[in-house]
């Protein structure tokens, strides 16, 4: 039975969570993680050497190197809303990368700061990509309550539908996972998603339950091909604009890449 004490943790961490700047927030227990989707296709799959992964000398891209004392994680959502862009794109030599991600970091130094202080638990604070110790933080988020996969293959969320952008810190203590949540806008969805999507990703059926012994798959159903994605995020690059850095002395390049697929997604609209 897990004690009312950790309930109450948990809560706490998420009200600070929120206070600090997340939209949304949850806890996911890494036990309930390591059993996801993302984490044991990933296992599965041969190498991917697309748009966000790294090489790194001994690892396989896309598989996490799961760390021994990290029992549980934190979860937070901060909302892109379409009006917005500018958090979504890419500069080189911007801190975090996107201003969006600034604003996840930011949040996530201040509750590690209140976690360790007040709370004396050890908080381990991740890289954005796999291959340098982050985890699948869509899984994450779903076992954090925050929302579900959508069939465009993002997270969707009851109030920002899927213009959210996720960030995930672990924890040394053994917390219990918010819960799954009881929501599925995409059951009787005419698609939106899929026939906006520039590169026609979801058009093929690259993995199926027998391939890898899960229900629940990639898009849900296995209809999708990250290389065709992948294809448009490259060519985003290749149109990338130049740009100056505010309070920099140098010029840089700012890519805008794809949204459609959470452009047409009629979910969180006002």
């Amino acid at each position: 039975m897990i004690s009312k004490d950790k309930f109450s943790l948990s809560k706490n961490i998420i009200n600070k969570a929120l206070e600090f700047g997340a939209s949304l927030a949850g806890i996911v227990n890494i036990e309930d993680l390591k059993k996801s989707p993302s984490h044991v296709i990933s296992t599965k799959t041969a190498n991917f050497e697309g748009v966000g992964t790294k090489n790194i000398k001994g690892r396989k891209r896309g598989e996490v190197q799961w760390i021994d004392n990290a029992k549980s994680g934190v979860v937070i959502a901060i909302e892109h809303p379409r009006e917005k862009p500018e958090l979504d794109f890419w500069t080189k030599g911007l801190n975090g990368g996107t201003k969006g991600n600034f604003k996840l970091i930011s949040t996530f130094s201040k509750l590690a700061d209140w976690i360790e202080k007040d709370n004396q638990i050890n908080c381990i604070k991740l890289a954005y990509h796999i291959e340098r110790g982050a985890v699948y933080m869509k899984d994450a988020a779903v076992f954090a309550g925050i929302g579900c996969i959508g069939k465009n293959n993002i997270i969707i969320t009851r109030e920002f539908g899927p213009k959210v952008r996720l960030r995930v810190m672990l924890l040394d203590i053994d917390l219990p996972s918010t819960g799954i949540l009881d929501f599925d806008p995409c059951i009787e969805c005419e698609e939106y998603c899929k026939k906006a999507c520039p590169q026609n990703a979801f058009d093929t059926k690259l993995y199926t339950e027998s391939e890898f012994g899960l229900k629940h798959l990639p898009s849900r159903t296995g209809w999708y091909n990250r290389i065709q994605c992948n294809i448009q995020m490259e060519k985003d690059a290749e149109n990338a604009k130049d740009v100056i850095i505010e309070g920099n002395n140098f010029n840089s390049r700012e890519v805008r890449y794809c949204r459609w697929c959470e452009f047409s997604c009629p979910v969180g609209k006002s």
